[in-house]
């Protein structure tokens, strides 16, 4: 009985931490999703249809698609290179290097998006050399990319470093040991050991680039079928009364963000040892 008792007050405890968390959960994330999709299909199939496939609802699709598919290989490389050089070098600025890197992550969008303005800008710092020569970055699809790429650039690079430093560098000096060139020490000794903490690093990379707000909408323009990706035409949409649009247009992003949370998990189920250590600190 006293074993009981004294256990009691703890499951308890967890069991109505658990309800909370579980309750909150579903009220800050599946509640609102619930309500794009019912909203989404309130008037059925067909108009739901009809307004993915709108001229305007096409465009910003398919620029919101580009938009991930340029800026997350970059992200992608820069976070390989980036993680090389930390992991592997020892160089005088190294923590000054960590900081910038995870800089993204406390900055507003908005700002993100502005710096840009100030460099490529009409009245920017580049803006006359850019004018003379016909060149257009805000405004125009690589604005958009830059203020993406800024806003996921530490992703892939802090799923890389934790990982790379705990492997340390006894494979690779063996392969170079026994011959291996650069190339291929990075490819059949590097890559292998590193292809699961990189995949998820890109998986949630791409998510929180197809769904940026705030640095696009500065440097977009708003110009419609132009340079308004997904997030943008949502808030064009909604703000025109248009609500079936709005919310049909989110539902695509709603999705994305499904597909990106399976695959997520499906990795972290599968290879959950791995990917523990690429993000231990």
């Amino acid at each position: 009985m006293t074993a009981k008792a004294a256990r009691s007050p703890k499951t308890l405890g967890a069991f109505a931490l658990l309800a909370f968390t579980l309750l909150w959960l579903g009220f800050i994330i599946l509640l609102p999703l619930i309500n794009v999709l019912v909203t989404a299909f309130s008037q059925g199939l067909p108009p739901y249809l009809a307004a993915l496939q709108t001229e305007d609802a096409r465009a910003a699709i398919l620029l919101t698609l580009l938009v991930a598919a340029i800026s997350v290989p970059l992200n992608a490389i820069f976070g390989i290179c980036a993680a090389w050089c930390i992991t592997r070098f020892e160089f005088k600025g190294k923590s000054l290097l960590l900081s910038i890197l995870d800089l993204p992550f406390s900055i507003s969008p908005v700002i993100s998006g502005l710096v840009w303005i100030l460099l490529f800008g009409a009245q920017g710092w580049f803006g006359f050399l850019l004018r003379d020569h016909d060149i257009k970055i805000v405004f125009a699809l690589p604005g958009l990319v830059l203020a993406t790429v800024l806003v996921t650039l530490p992703f892939i690079a802090r799923e890389l470093i934790p990982l790379m430093e705990d492997q340390g560098t006894d494979e690779e000096v063996a392969a170079r040991t026994l011959g291996a060139r650069g190339w291929d020490i990075f490819f059949r000794v590097t890559l292998p050991n590193i292809k699961w903490a990189l995949l998820y690093g890109v998986l949630l990379c791409t998510a929180r680039a197809m769904g940026e707000f705030g640095a696009v909408s500065v440097v977009s323009g708003h110009i419609r079928g132009l340079t308004d990706t997904l997030p943008l035409y949502i808030e064009i949409t909604y703000n025109q009364y248009d609500t079936i649009g709005a919310f049909a247009a989110a539902s695509i992003l709603a999705g994305l963000a499904i597909v990106t949370l399976v695959l997520k998990t499906l990795l972290e189920w599968r290879f959950a040892g791995e990917l523990a250590a690429s993000r231990r600190h």
